[in-house]
């Protein structure tokens, strides 16, 4: 009954955009046409790869922060995702450790740039996240806690940081400082501008910020294709104006095969390439065996969550802590154990075979 009401929100969504939403969604700048986005997407292999955080970091602070920047586990791991044909990574920046260190952090993503580049990985780029812990801080980041998924990940801007347009200056400077800085890197597939807005309880409170770092990369003007992924088929102002103001659609799902169909499908009335940036839940039933070939066949590209299982912990689910830390009996996420051997063999045996590596 769940997933029935859910697939009737997502026709309602669908037909709220399609029909009624051109008229009252503000359109911010020159979206690209039907034609650019396409042909954009047709220069392109099959893409498909994970979201990406070196083992040793438990958040984003810690991949980017001098102290904690790690390329040598990036280049080993990176390398482990370009044996198995893995072609793109989705890697969060953080604005407070651009703050801190604004040449410095520029720098870091140059670094992981060079480094993604030379295992023929392009890299979607993701500013602002309204995902799991409010506060974040710079310096020493906390040790993980045993047995919890991201424990440590934290949002960005924060809350309410996300909610109060006196930090908007600020958040203005970092977006268009780092996109001006790299809008014309071909080794940057797509700028994902805002992961998950509403969530942790925010809902609409997020559709300023929402709005505002669309018109801030619009006015950079990136060769690259921007882009906010949608993940909450009930949030229908927030998907719409996702929708109609990305280039490429983006999308999240994590259920199993017949209810992401119907999402491809929904989706595809927007006539846009579509990437879905997210999936891979074992335990909810999107594993790669069953929903990767069918974003392959359908032309979607395919980013699950993890490479590498660290200390951010997504082995195991959202909502099933084991706070001694034991081993789950089925990961959640991730595809290598952290010496690199796969976690399912027959799981990276398909990804090589569906990117036709021998």
């Amino acid at each position: 009954m769940k997933k029935y009401f859910n697939y009737l929100l997502l026709i309602g969504m669908i037909i709220t955009a399609s029909a009624s939403a051109q008229n009252t969604t503000p359109i911010v700048g020159k979206v690209w046409s039907l034609e650019k986005a396409n042909a954009w997407y047709k220069q392109y292999k099959w893409i498909n790869g994970a979201d990406f955080l070196p083992s040793t970091a438990i958040n984003q602070l810690e991949m980017w922060q001098a102290d904690s920047f790690d390329p040598e586990t990036i280049d080993k791991e990176l390398g482990w995702a370009e044996s198995i044909g893995f072609n793109t990574m989705r890697v969060y920046l953080h604005s407070l450790a651009w703050e801190q260190d604004k040449e410095g952090f520029k720098k870091r993503v140059d670094q992981y740039l060079a480094i993604a580049d030379k295992h023929k990985i392009k890299t979607i780029f993701v500013f602002f996240d309204d995902c799991w812990n409010k506060q974040a801080k710079i310096g020493k980041q906390p040790e993980p806690k045993p047995g919890i998924h991201n424990s440590g990940w934290v949002q960005d801007p924060g809350d309410p940081n996300s909610k109060e347009e006196a930090n908007f200056p600020a958040l203005k400077k970092y977006v268009k400082d780092v996109m001006s800085r790299f809008k014309t890197d071909k080794r940057i597939l797509l700028w994902d501008l805002y992961n998950e807005p509403g969530n942790s309880g925010k809902l609409t409170s997020s559709l300023p910020l929402l709005k505002s770092v669309f018109t801030w990369a619009r006015s950079v003007n990136p060769e690259q294709p921007i882009s906010a992924g949608l993940w909450a088929w009930d949030y229908k102002e927030l998907n719409a104006f996702q929708a109609l103001n990305s280039d490429v659609i983006t999308y999240h799902d994590y259920e199993e095969p017949q209810w992401h169909q119907r999402v491809i499908e929904m989706l595809r009335s927007h006539g846009r390439p579509m990437i879905c940036t997210e999936y891979m839940a074992r335990t909810r039933g999107s594993r790669f065996e069953n929903v990767m070939p069918l974003l392959k066949k359908e032309n979607v590209g395919a980013i699950n969550w993890g490479l590498v299982d660290g200390k951010s912990n997504t082995k195991y689910a959202w909502d099933t802590p084991l706070k001694n830390g034991e081993e789950p009996k089925e990961w959640f996420h991730d595809v290598f154990r952290k010496d690199g051997t796969p976690y399912k063999k027959d799981e990276v045996d398909l990804i090589k075979k569906l990117n036709d590596i021998k």
